[in-house]
C-alpha cells in the first residue's frame, strides 16, 4: 500500500517539476526570434517563438508588383512560423523526454494557428 502512495507522490512531484519547466520554456520561447525570407531576400519576416509576427522588412523593388509582394509576404511569414514550430517541437521533446503529451504544443504556443 505504501508503495502505491509513494509512486503517486513521485508522479505528483514530477508533474509539478514539468509544470515549472514548461513555464520557463514558455518565457524563453516568447523571447526567441525566428527569421525567414522569400524572393531572394525581397521580403524578410521575423516571428517570436510563439509564431507571432514581430517584424517584416520589404525591399522597395518588391513593392512594384502587389500580387507578387502578397505572395512573398505569405511565404516569408509561413517559413518563419514553421521554423518557430520546429524549434518548439524540439524543445518539447527535450523537456518531456520524447513523450507525446496531447495539448502540450498548444499550451506552449507552438500549435496550429
Amino acid at each position: 500500500m505504501f508503495g502505491g502512495i509513494s509512486d503517486i507522490a513521485g508522479m505528483m512531484k514530477a508533474a509539478k517539476q514539468l509544470q515549472g519547466n514548461m513555464s520557463q520554456l514558455q518565457e524563453e520561447l516568447a523571447s526567441r526570434r525566428y527569421e525567414a525570407d522569400a524572393g531572394g531576400g525581397a521580403v524578410r519576416a521575423t516571428v517570436d517563438g510563439k509564431g507571432t509576427l514581430v517584424d517584416i522588412r520589404i525591399e522597395p523593388t518588391a513593392a512594384q508588383d502587389v500580387e507578387l509582394l502578397e505572395d512573398l509576404i505569405k511565404a516569408a511569414v509561413g517559413a518563419a512560423v514553421a521554423k518557430a514550430q520546429e524549434a518548439t517541437k524540439g524543445e518539447m521533446a527535450a523537456l518531456t523526454g520524447g513523450m507525446n503529451i496531447p495539448g502540450l504544443s498548444d499550451m506552449l504556443g507552438g500549435g496550429p494557428k
